[in-house]
C-alpha cells in the first residue's frame, strides 16, 4: 500500500479547515477541539442531515447534498484547502439529493464502480483531492478519540463473550472486503445480525429478540479491511451502549486502533451502570481470556 499524503503533513500548521458536517456528536467535537487549538473553521451543512445549531456563530454555508457545484467553488473561495469529512449522513432520495450537473457527472463517472458506502466514500475522496483538496480524518485534529485497547470501566467480558467477540472479528473480516457494514452481533456463536443500510441502532434493536436467552450478546465493531482511516472509521458513544443496555447484550468488543470513542469516560460510567463490557482489542494481539 501506497503511503497516504497525509504521512508528510505537519498537524501543527494548519490553520484553516473546511469541514464537512452530518450528523451525530463528532462534528461538534471535531469544532470544539479546532476552537481550542486556533483552527479557523468553515462549515458545510446539509438539509435533512446537519443540526441548524451547529451551525450558530460559524462561517458557513447550508445547502443539499447534491450541490457539488456550489460546495467546491465556495470552499475554495474561502481559501480552504484541507477537508474533514465527519459525521453521519442518511442516504437520500434522488429527490432529495437534487443533484447539480457536477454531482450527476460524478456519479455517471464513479460511483457505479463503487456500490457500497466504503467504495462511495473513497471515490469522493479522489474526485475532492483532484480539485486540489486535503482529506483529514478527524482522529487527526481531535485528541483521545481513537479507540485504546482494554477494558473501559470495571465490567470484564466472560469467556463465553470474548468467544463471541473473536466470532464477530472472523465474520466482519470476510463481509469487510464486500463493503457491507462495521458492526455484527454475536451470540453463543451465532452472528444474529450484520450492519446493513440501517446504521449500528438499528441492528442492536432488530437484534434484541433473537437472542437464545433473556440477556446476552455481544456488539462487535470493526473497521473493513483496507478501509481508508481518515473517511468512516467505526464509532462507539454513550449512545452506543444505551442502546446495547436497552436491548439486552452483556458488551461491546472492538479493534482497539480501527475505531474511534466518543466521550470515553461517559462511555465506561454509563457501562459499569448497565453492567455491561466495553473492550478494545488490538490486530496483534490474542483475545484476552474472559473473566
Amino acid at each position: 500500500m501506497s503511503a497516504s499524503p497525509q504521512s508528510s503533513v505537519n498537524y501543527e500548521t494548519i490553520r484553516k479547515i473546511g469541514v464537512l458536517a452530518g450528523g451525530g456528536d463528532l462534528p461538534q467535537r471535531l469544532l470544539y477541539a479546532c476552537d481550542k487549538r486556533g483552527i479557523e473553521v468553515f462549515l458545510v451543512g446539509f438539509e435533512g442531515q446537519t443540526d441548524r445549531t451547529l451551525m450558530q456563530g460559524r462561517v458557513h454555508m447550508f445547502t443539499h447534498l447534491g450541490a457539488a457545484n456550489q460546495i467546491i467553488e465556495t470552499l475554495k473561495a474561502h481559501g480552504v484547502q484541507d477537508l474533514v469529512m465527519i459525521g453521519s449522513i442518511k442516504r437520500p432520495g434522488f429527490s432529495e439529493l437534487r443533484p447539480d450537473m457536477r454531482t450527476i457527472q460524478f456519479f455517471a463517472k464513479r460511483v457505479f464502480k463503487a456500490m457500497g458506502d466504503d467504495g462511495l466514500l473513497k471515490a469522493l475522496r479522489e474526485e475532492l483531492e483532484q480539485e486540489g483538496f486535503r482529506i483529514h480524518g478527524v482522529q487527526r485534529f481531535v485528541d483521545d478519540l481513537v479507540a485504546r485497547p482494554g477494558v473501559l470501566g470495571s465490567t470484564k467480558p466472560k469467556k463465553s463473550d470474548i468467544a463471541d467477540i473473536t466470532r464477530g472479528f472472523e465474520v466482519l473480516a470476510i463481509t469487510g472486503p464486500a463493503d457491507v457494514g462495521q458492526s455484527a452481533i454475536v451470540h453463543d456463536g451465532i452472528v444474529l445480525g450484520l450492519e446493513a443500510a440501517e446504521g449500528t441502532d438499528e441492528l442492536i434493536r432488530r437484534c434484541a429478540n433473537y437472542r437464545s436467552a433473556k440477556r446476552g450478546g455481544v456488539l462487535v465493531k470493526a473497521a473493513k479491511p483496507g478501509q481508508d482511516r481518515d473517511l468512516d472509521l467505526p464509532v462507539i458513544g454513550p449512545g452506543t451502549v444505551f442502546t446495547c443496555a436497552q436491548a439486552g447484550l452483556s458488551g461491546i468488543g472492538y479493534r482497539a486502533g480501527h475505531c474511534l470513542i466518543i466521550k470515553p469516560q461517559q462511555v465506561a460510567e454509563l457501562a459499569d451502570h448497565h453492567k455491561i463490557f466495553v473492550v478494545g482489542i488490538t490486530d496483534d494481539e490474542k483475545t484476552p481470556d474472559g473473566a
